[in-house]
């Protein structure tokens, strides 16, 4: 098992990562891309077994790695320092924020398999891109629990996708194999098991102060490994746009 989980990105969903990690007692070396003076605050909330670093540093100190930053900067990992590591990749495109990216438009390839073309001495791992950081820490339960919820896992190498159903274990998660990154569109946005599983209906006619006041209060429904799979099994390859508007529309 791991013992230290580096972190390239500390925004909400490295966040949550990060306090999910020092609660299963493991340690955190944090980064992002303002310097690890920004990121004093969170470090003081999550104890000694916390500290934070430059992406590179963060890279060079991890057993396993997180990225966790805009699809539009995958190109900015350190790809030298991660060579050799097992990266899991929570990004997710969106044109509107990333910018168009031809090859994902055109459905040629995924959004990890770019990762993985940059990160070639890496093993690339898509894995907890499809919940929300407000459920990923708050639907985090122990092992045998009935209420345990799963994430779906996609990678071209068994040992990295071991190694990362490893650390979702202790984080509070079950692990469903979803196949290599050629596959790992069926979790992407505007697929079945996107998000909308793990969140209950939102009431009608809320304000948008209301709105955000429900999504950061509201309790995560149980996905269970059997449902995750049934959802991934029965997602249809959509376009970048279309599955954009789709996701709009739900």
């Amino acid at each position: 098992m791991a013992k230290t989980l580096g972190l390239i990105g500390a925004g909400n969903i490295g966040s949550a990562l990060a306090r999910l990690a020092v609660a299963a007692g493991l340690n955190v070396v944090l980064s992002n891309s303002r310097g690890p003076e920004t990121l004093t605050d969170l470090v003081a909330e999550l104890g000694e077994h916390a500290r934070a670093a430059t992406p590179t540093e963060a890279a060079e100190a991890g057993d396993l790695v997180v990225a966790t930053v805009p699809l539009n900067t995958y190109q900015q990992l350190p790809a030298a320092a991660l060579a050799g590591k097992t990266v899991i990749d929570t990004m997710n495109y969106y044109p509107e924020r990333d910018d168009r990216i031809a090859e994902l438009d055109a459905g040629e390839q995924t959004s990890s398999a770019l990762v993985q073309r940059h990160l070639a001495d890496s093993q690339v791992v898509k894995a907890i891109n499809n919940i929300d950081f407000v459920r990923l820490f708050r639907s985090a339960r122990p092992v045998g629990a009935d209420d345990r919820s799963a994430l779906p896992v996609a990678g071209d190498d068994a040992t990295a996708k071991a190694q990362v159903a490893e650390l979702l274990d202790a984080l509070g998660y079950d692990a469903v194999d979803t196949g290599s990154l050629a596959d790992s569109w069926r979790s992407e946005p505007g697929t079945p098991v996107y998000v909308q599983p793990y969140l209950p209906a939102q009431p009608a006619g809320l304000t948008d102060a209301e709105k955000w006041r429900w999504f950061s209060e509201t309790p995560g429904l149980p996905v269970p490994a059997d449902r995750v799979k049934k959802l991934t099994d029965t997602a249809v390859r959509r376009s970048a746009g279309d599955a954009r508007a789709t996701l709009a529309q739900d």
